[in-house]
C-alpha cells in the first residue's frame, strides 16, 4: 500500500510540472503578471486534488467506461449505473478521447460494472484531466483581456482593468470549487464560451458562431444564451449597415452571410448528431438531454424565482395548518425540502409545469432580445443580452442547477471592469451566487477552504473595483451593503449554530432553505438592476459596416 501511495505521489509531482508549464506557455503573450496568475491558480488547483469530490466524480468515471467499452449504439441506452450519459455527443467523444489516456493510469476505471470505483490513480487522472483542459480557459481569458477598454488603466499593474479581469476570471471562486473540489469540467466549456464572445468583440463573427455551435454540442445548458447569439449575429453580421438613427437598413441584408452562418450550424450539428440519426437514436439522445420527468427544482433549490415560490408555498402551508384551514391528510407527501428531485405537487400555490417555466423564461428573455434588435449597443449590448438570457433562464427555468449561476457570473466579469454600474451589479450577483454554492461542499474538512477562498475572492473583487472606480459614486448603497453583510450571520447560523439546535433532526432542510431563499433575493435584485440598465441605456448609432 505504501509503495502504491508513493507511486501516486511521484506521478503527481511528474504531472504538476507540465501542467503549470503548459498554462504558463499559453499565457506568455499577456505579460509576466498574467503568467504569474496562471501559475499561481494552477498550483492551487493541484493542492485541491485530495479534497472531497461529489457524485459527479463517479458520473464522469462512468461516462469514461461507457464510451470506452461500449459501441456508440449503446452509449445513450446504457443504464447499469444511475448516472447515465446525458450530455450531447461532443462531450461523449471528449470522454472517449480521455478514456484512451485513462487506461494507462488504471484500466479498472473503464469497467462499466465497477460502480463507485475511485482508486488513487483514478483520482489523479480525473483531477489532472480537469486541470489540463483548463488551458483553453486560460487562452480564452487572455483573448478577452484584449477586448477590454483600457482608458481607466492606472499607473500600477494591479490597477489595470486587464489585470483585475484576469484575476476575476482565472481565480473565480465558483469555478474553482465546482471544478476542482466538487468536480466537473466547466473550465474548458466556459473557455469555449468566452473565446466565442472575444471573437465577436473582435468582429470575427464566423469564428464566434462556430465556437458557440461546438459548445452547444458539448453541453446543452448553453442553449440558455443561444437567443442572444442568434439575434446579435443576424442583426450585426447578416445586416451590414444601420441608418443614421441606429435603426436597421433592410436592404443591407447579406444572403451569403446568412447562408454561411446556417451552414456552420448545420455542419456542426450534422457532425455531432449524424451518427445517432443514422442509428435512428435521435429521440433517445434527446430524451436523455431533456429529462422533463425530473422535478421543478434540483435536490438543492437553485436560488431563483422558484425558490421564493416554493418557500412561500411552504410558509402558507404551515400557516394553513396552524389556522386549521388545510386538511393535513390532503397535503402531498412529497416534500419540497426532502431532497428528492421527482415531480410533486405544491400545497397551496398552483403547481408549476415545464410549459409554465418555458413561458416564464421566454417572457423574461424577450425584452433583452428586443433591445438587442431595436436598440443596438454594439458588442457590449450583446454581452448584456447574453447575461440577461442566462439569468432569466436561471431565474425561471425547469430543474435548474445551482451551478448554472456561473453562466452569468463569468461573462459579467467582462462588464464589471468598464462601468461602475456594471461593477456594482457584478459584485452583488457574484457574492450571492458564489455563496449559494456553499451547500455543494458540505463536508467538515472543506469548510475552512470554502470560507477562506470566498473571503479572499470577495474582498479582492470589491477592493479592486472600488479602486478602479474611485472617482465615481460608491458601488453600493446602504441597503445593498446591509444585504451583503447579512451573508455573514447567515453562514454562522447555518454552519455553527443550527447543528447544535433541537431543530436539526426534524427540520434538517432549514439551512438549505435559508441559503437558497436569501441568495435568491440578491440574484433577483441583480437581474432586475441589470435589466433596468439595459432598457434605459441609449442605443449606439452607427452607419458603417459592422
Amino acid at each position: 500500500m505504501r509503495g502504491s501511495e508513493a507511486g501516486c505521489g511521484l506521478s503527481w509531482r511528474k504531472e504538476r510540472g507540465p501542467v503549470a508549464m503548459a498554462a504558463l506557455g499559453i499565457a506568455m503573450g499577456g505579460g509576466s503578471w498574467f503568467s504569474a496568475l496562471v501559475l499561481g491558480v494552477t498550483l492551487l488547483k493541484c493542492l485541491l486534488i485530495p479534497t472531497y469530490h461529489s457524485t459527479d466524480f463517479e458520473v464522469h468515471r462512468n461516462w469514461l467506461a461507457i464510451t470506452h467499452s461500449l459501441p456508440i449504439s449503446q452509449w445513450y441506452y446504457e443504464a447499469t449505473s444511475e448516472w447515465t450519459l446525458d450530455y450531447p455527443p461532443f462531450f461523449a467523444w471528449f470522454e472517449y478521447a480521455l478514456s484512451h489516456v485513462a487506461r494507462y493510469f488504471d484500466q479498472e476505471m473503464l469497467n462499466v460494472h465497477n460502480l463507485n470505483y475511485a482508486s488513487s490513480k483514478t483520482l489523479l487522472f480525473q483531477r489532472f484531466s480537469v486541470i489540463l483542459t483548463d488551458a483553453l480557459f486560460v487562452y480564452a481569458v487572455h483573448e478577452c483581456c484584449k477586448c477590454i477598454d483600457a482608458k481607466k488603466a492606472g499607473k500600477e499593474v494591479t490597477e489595470k482593468p486587464k489585470f483585475i479581469l484576469s484575476v476575476l476570471l482565472l481565480w473565480n471562486f465558483g469555478l474553482l470549487i465546482v471544478d476542482h473540489i466538487h468536480f466537473q469540467y466547466n473550465g474548458f466549456l466556459f473557455g469555449l464560451m468566452l473565446l466565442s464572445i472575444a471573437r465577436l468583440f473582435q468582429k470575427r463573427h464566423m469564428e464566434g458562431a462556430f465556437l458557440f455551435a461546438v459548445l452547444l454540442h458539448f453541453k446543452h445548458i448553453y442553449l440558455y444564451v443561444a437567443p442572444a447569439y442568434g439575434i446579435y449575429l443576424l442583426r450585426s453580421y447578416c445586416f451590414t449597415a444601420n441608418k443614421p438613427d441606429g435603426s436597421i437598413l433592410w436592404n443591407s441584408f447579406s444572403v451569403v452571410r446568412f447562408i454561411s452562418l446556417g451552414l456552420i450550424v448545420f455542419l456542426v450539428s450534422a457532425l455531432s448528431l449524424g451518427p445517432f440519426l443514422a442509428l435512428n437514436q435521435l429521440s433517445q439522445v434527446f430524451s436523455r438531454l431533456f429529462p422533463f420527468k425530473r422535478g421543478l427544482c434540483h435536490a438543492y433549490w437553485a436560488p431563483n424565482f422558484w425558490a421564493l415560490y416554493n418557500a412561500l408555498d411552504k410558509v402558507l402551508s404551515v400557516i394553513g395548518l396552524k389556522l386549521k384551514l388545510l386538511d393535513p391528510n390532503k397535503i402531498p407527501k412529497a416534500s419540497m425540502t426532502s431532497g428528492l428531485v421527482q415531480q410533486f405537487q405544491h400545497t397551496v400555490l398552483p403547481s408549476v409545469t415545464p410549459l409554465a417555466t418555458l413561458i416564464c423564461t421566454l417572457v423574461a428573455i424577450l425584452p433583452s432580445i428586443f433591445c438587442l434588435w431595436f436598440k443596438p449597443q454594439g458588442s457590449r449590448g450583446f454581452l448584456r443580452c447574453l447575461i440577461l438570457c442566462a439569468l432569466s433562464s436561471f431565474m425561471f427555468g425547469w430543474h435548474v442547477h445551482e451551478k448554472a449561476i456561473l453562466l452569468a457570473v463569468l461573462p459579467m466579469s467582462l462588464l464589471s471592469v468598464e462601468k461602475a454600474g456594471d461593477a456594482s451589479i457584478f459584485l452583488i450577483l457574484t457574492t450571492t451566487g458564489h455563496y449559494s454554492l456553499f451547500p455543494l461542499l458540505f463536508t467538515a474538512p472543506e469548510l475552512p477552504i470554502k470560507i477562506l477562498l470566498m473571503l479572499l475572492f470577495t474582498i479582492y473583487s470589491i477592493s479592486s473595483l472600488k479602486i478602479l472606480f474611485r472617482k465615481e459614486k460608491p458601488l453600493f448603497n446602504w441597503m445593498e451593503t446591509f444585504y451583503l453583510l447579512g451573508l455573514g450571520p447567515l453562514e454562522v447560523f447555518c454552519e455553527f449554530v443550527f447543528p447544535f439546535t433541537s431543530w436539526k433532526l426534524k427540520y434538517s432542510f432549514i439551512p438549505l432553505l435559508l441559503t437558497s431563499v436569501y441568495c435568491a433575493v440578491g440574484i433577483t435584485y441583480a437581474w432586475f438592476k441589470l435589466y433596468v440598465s439595459v432598457l434605459t441605456d441609449p442605443p449606439v448609432s452607427k452607419t458603417k459596416k459592422q
